[in-house]
């Protein structure tokens, strides 16, 4: 045999892996989306691209009509156009509505790219880039659910993006040419990572940095036991302050010292906007200013609501989809004790129904003996009130928000409610599955026999 032939025949070591560089990672993620769509089953995508683009076609007429006035947009450029000019960032107002700058001076600085553009254009833009974020934010839903199976999850996507525009969250967002979804996105890429990545938590730090709500999400990673990632989020967001601090001295000085706690700069607590703890004390106690017992019952809720969440993540062993629920409660608590609301906040509600329709399509896969119709309720019920528009077919005009009836306060509330009733599900479905398991409730200081044996002790 000669030796051309023997080096054919020898085994052949494989060839070594190229290195995996930053670059190489944001060709693979462009790319995703062309693949995803290229490997999911022909007929259905083509049924709910038609179903999307019918949607939104409806979408836009129901737009036109109705007329969106895209005020937050118009404050976000006047932001940009303060800091490119050098004006009073906080002294400024604008549209009919005299509206000030509420964020930290980070996030005006983000905004400076919106003054190289006319307000016409702008409402196009953000508009289509939402409704892109949207889609986003469906994938990155249905990445942390882990549901549905990988060929389907470009089908899901097109449908959320095309129906989820008549979620009122999703609509208000795009009606006043919000930033929630962008934020929403950072958090969840951020937390969708592996725990492993040296960089995660950037994107929750600059989220916090743009708005400080996100913040929360720190604390979970930190209650978790994720505390690298923590401080990471932290680092980042300090950050922020100190690049705003650098370009923006008085305009830094001025908001963390000042404009921050100066609630009247946001809006009412009690109008039917702030779907938050606080604005659902204060219509039912009919009082502007709830103070303490808003404070209080906020507190409350956030101890329960993080608490779920952590608990939640550690019941990995025995929870299905245990971190999808963790971030889902996480969430969900940020809104319910932030102190102003508004109902564009609850843009969370598309991860929460993604999770809830995960568990209603389990429940539904289960043999008819056993199957039950509790998840596909509580789907439903949910859905149904992310789709009411709830807060605004009750009398609010003017004061009529402090004197409410008994009945009004239900659809006037409606976001608290159905918040505080997910952390309710939450904490049962994980008291369930442990159960079921023969597993601890909750884990005890280790505690010594009379053999002198240390042994945990278990609460059943």
């Amino acid at each position: 045999m000669t030796t051309a032939q023997e080096q054919r025949r020898a085994p052949q070591e494989p060839a070594p892996a190229a290195p995996v560089t930053p670059g190489r990672r944001v060709t693979a993620a462009l790319g995703a989306p062309v693949r995803a769509l290229r490997e999911a089953p022909r007929r259905p995508l083509a049924i709910a691209t038609a179903v999307a683009l019918f949607s939104l076609l409806t979408y836009a007429t129901v737009r036109h009509f109705v007329g969106t006035s895209m005020v937050d947009m118009i404050v976000y450029r006047a932001e940009g156009a303060a800091v490119a000019k050098g004006q009073d960032l906080y002294g400024l107002r604008v549209t009919e509505w005299n509206l000030p700058a509420t964020y930290p001076p980070f996030a005006a600085m983000l905004f400076v790219p919106t003054t190289w553009f006319g307000i016409g254009f702008l409402r196009v833009a953000i508009t289509v880039g939402n409704v892109g974020l949207l889609a986003l934010l469906a994938h990155l839903s249905f990445k942390l659910v882990g549901w549905p199976r990988r060929d389907l999850r470009a089908v899901g996507v097109v449908l959320v993006a095309g129906l989820g525009v008549w979620l009122e969250p999703v609509f208000t967002t795009l009606r006043y040419g919000q930033i929630n979804l962008a934020l929403a996105c950072l958090v969840l890429w951020d937390l969708t990572r592996p725990d492993g990545r040296r960089s995660k938590g950037i994107a929750i730090g600059i989220a916090a940095g743009i708005k400080l709500t996100p913040g929360l999400f720190a604390v979970y990673l930190l209650i978790t036991g994720r505390i690298k990632a923590a401080f990471v989020a932290g680092a980042t967001f300090l950050g922020t302050f100190l690049l705003g601090a650098l370009i923006l001295p008085d305009a830094t000085w001025g908001f963390w010292t000042k404009y921050l706690y100066d609630s009247s700069r946001v809006g009412k607590t009690e109008i039917v906007d702030n779907q938050s703890i606080s604005g659902a004390v204060a219509r039912l106690l009919h009082t502007a200013h709830p103070g303490a017992v808003a404070t209080a019952v906020a507190a409350l809720v956030a101890i329960a609501g993080l608490a779920t969440a952590a608990w939640a993540f550690r019941s990995a062993r025995w929870l299905p989809r245990a971190d999808a629920w963790g971030v889902c409660c996480a969430a969900v608590t940020a809104v319910l004790i932030s102190p102003i609301s508004w109902t564009h906040h609850w843009i969370w509600c598309v991860p929460v129904l993604v999770l809830l329709a995960a568990e209603a399509a389990h429940e539904r896969s289960r043999p008819a003996a056993v199957r039950r119709l509790r998840w596909r309720l509580i789907f439903a019920a949910t859905l149904l009130a992310f789709l009411s528009f709830g807060m605004w077919l009750v009398p609010h005009k003017g004061d009529l928000d402090l004197h409410l009836s008994p009945l009004a306060q239900l659809p006037a509330g409606v976001y608290p409610l159905t918040g505080l009733c997910f952390l309710l599900v939450a904490a049962l479905r994980i008291r369930s599955r442990r159960r079921a398991a023969g597993a601890p409730l909750i884990r005890l200081p280790r505690q010594r026999t009379s053999a002198g044996v240390a042994e945990p002790l278990r609460q059943r």
